[in-house]
């Protein structure tokens, strides 16, 4: 028996007031009659119309914008960004709050995720209840900081550059994105075409004068001649493998943190934000608080920017293993660490090679998973080592939440925790948790 099909309700409007902020870059509201509806570009306490965006009759929720600000909130400002609001640019979720606000929006996710999924208030989770902002990312209302050092760019059929719209492949044309760090804004990357590419991704290093761009062409499509408006290194991203080549210039970056020049090929992975790398190091540092002579564990390492760290401080009768699934990160790993003994990288998942190091018990550790988290299975492997202390970082405050939460059943509880604005005008954040073993009494 064939059911008919539900009713889209893409386009039709709502007026709601506007509740409280939720992971995603949206707010919740309800309509007249109980549904729920997901609102970007408002604030908790504004009156709007929500336009359906995504969703249909008798679904769960439903995802909307809002068109029009009946009642503003007192942390309303005028979105600086003209490529910013609904319909535009999918970006940045907070052009429309002032600074403060979109730091206490991401202290409501935390608090929210940290309560339902790990069942801590923020006292439980020794952490203060605030979104630290980066060093020199204070701007005044109506301002946005220029700190995304990596930007991704979509081109269209007609090789105009642009940003994809929110969940979407649609793309919206820019002639400058506030948020890009200067490094990439001097490239000019959006003031020329790109015929026959798909995406242009633009890398600008931290402490060096490096800049690189990949290239992905469209199917069948040629590469252009690049000339941009300073000296860039080109790769390519193959079309039939997927694999990155270099086309000329170097295949890598080369950052600076931590008192170290790290490598980084091939568009790998580092922290967008300038001044993020030193941020964490220095806060996971000082939280695990190494001593000569400590062994370590880096897991999810990329190119070994917290084995290093840990290295340089647990010292020549130390050990540090770092484990990275990316073999061209790891080969990164492997070449900036190479002066320290010490110091071991594996390629592969950590799940996979930790249990074949025949490792059972280590000093410290620190882990910086994937968005989806670590998950329960290597969070009792972890726990099982008996470390005296554990840096968990995260970008994801819900997969941290549950992995604090698998933690404190295997013993492991929260001593200190940040949280760091380190992805200004979005919705993520970044945080640090370091956890120990819990007393009687803790």
């Amino acid at each position: 028996m064939q059911t008919e099909p539900k009713k889209s309700l893409v386009g039709e409007e709502y007026e709601v007031e506007v509740g409280p902020v939720a992971h995603g870059g949206h707010c919740i509201a309800r309509t007249d009659e109980g549904q729920v509806l997901f609102v970007r570009h408002a604030l908790p306490g504004e009156r709007v119309i929500a336009r359906v965006t995504d969703g249909e009759e008798g679904a769960r929720f439903l995802r909307t914008d809002a068109v029009e600000i009946l009642t503003p909130s007192k942390d309303r400002v005028e979105a600086p960004c003209p490529f910013s609001g609904p319909g535009k640019c999918g970006g940045c979720d907070w052009q429309h709050a002032a600074p403060g606000a979109q730091r206490r929006l991401k202290a409501e996710v935390i608090t929210e995720q940290l309560s339902r999924l790990a069942g801590l208030t923020p006292e439980e989770a020794r952490w203060d209840g605030t979104v630290e902002p980066a060093p020199g990312d204070k701007v005044p209302k109506g301002e946005v900081p220029a700190w995304r050092t990596r930007v991704q760019y979509a081109i269209d059929a007609e090789g105009r550059v642009g940003l994809r719209k929110h969940r979407s492949h649609d793309i919206q044309p820019v002639d400058h994105c506030l948020i890009a760090a200067p490094g990439v804004s001097e490239l000019g990357i959006e003031k020329r075409d790109w015929p026959q590419i798909a995406t242009v991704e633009a890398i600008a290093a931290t402490g060096s004068n490096d800049r690189q761009v990949v290239l992905t062409p469209r199917p069948g499509g040629r590469l252009p001649i690049v000339e941009l408006d300073k000296p860039v290194s080109v790769l390519r991203v193959h079309e039939k493998d997927g694999g990155i080549h270099r086309v000329h210039g170097r295949p890598f970056v080369r950052e600076r943190a931590a008192d170290r020049t790290w490598r980084v090929g091939n568009s790998g992975f580092w922290q967008v934000h300038p001044k993020a790398a030193d941020l964490l190091v220095e806060a996971v540092m000082q939280g695990l608080m190494p001593k000569k002579g400590d062994m370590a564990l880096d897991l999810y390492c990329g190119v070994g920017l917290f084995a290093g760290a840990l290295a340089d401080r647990v010292g020549e009768k130390g050990a540090v293993l770092g484990i990275e699934s990316s073999k061209r990160a790891v080969e990164d790993a492997r070449h900036n660490l190479q002066d320290l003994d010490r110091v071991r990288i594996e390629h592969g998942k950590v799940e996979q090679v930790l249990p074949r190091t025949g490792i059972s018990d280590v000093d410290l550790i620190v882990l910086d998973p994937p968005r989806a988290g670590a998950g329960r299975q290597t969070v009792a492997h972890l726990a099982s080592l008996g470390a005296r202390r554990i840096a968990y970082v995260a970008c994801d405050p819900a997969a941290l939440a549950r992995d604090v939460k698998y933690f404190a059943g295997e013993g492991y509880v929260p001593r200190r925790m940040r949280a760091f604005d380190l992805f200004p005008v979005t919705h993520h954040v970044e945080c640090v948790v370091i956890l120990e073993r819990a007393t009687k009494g803790s």
